[in-house]
């Protein structure tokens, strides 16, 4: 089985990966330091590819501060994945969300539809704790590891 981390690269987002059939998670590392940290020690743990979480166009809720943090953070985390040798795999959340079959946002608020995706990642994972933060990265490993073409 392949080993692989999947990322949300927000900075509210987290990310996952499993080992031996466990999954885990934790949010995202508040620094580019720690984060490179965690990628160096999973790269070196045998983890080679990535699969990020690609959000083109508008943020709800965000405007354009929101938009240029996303992509600085978005930025770096390529960086980081690309200077480590990672093998980088990026996906639209409107892919890994129809093929986990969660359906849309439709008319529902951010919050609702946040709090809908993270009850989700509780049923798939009910061994972990999920947060807000580390639910969608979760979801994206399990695309990862069920439906994506690896």
């Amino acid at each position: 089985m392949k080993r692989i981390i999947a990322i949300d690269p927000g900075a509210d987002g987290g990310l996952a990966w499993s080992k031996f059939g466990h999954a885990y998670c934790c949010r995202m590392p508040a620094t580019l330091g720690d984060l490179v940290a965690a990628l160096r020690a999973l790269y070196a743990a045998g983890y080679q590819t990535a699969v990020v979480e690609k959000v083109v166009g508008f943020i709800p809720g965000g405007g354009a501060g929101a938009m240029f943090s996303f992509g600085q953070n978005f930025g770096q985390i390529q960086g980081a994945l690309q200077g480590l040798l990672f093998r980088v795999i990026e996906v639209r959340p409107q892919e890994w969300q129809k093929a986990l079959q969660l359906g849309d946002k439709g008319s529902q608020s951010q919050g609702q539809w946040k709090n809908k995706l993270k009850a989700e990642a509780q049923r798939r994972f009910p061994e972990i704790e999920v947060t807000l933060k580390t639910a969608d990265a979760l979801l994206l490993l399990d695309y990862a590891r069920n439906h994506a073409r690896l």
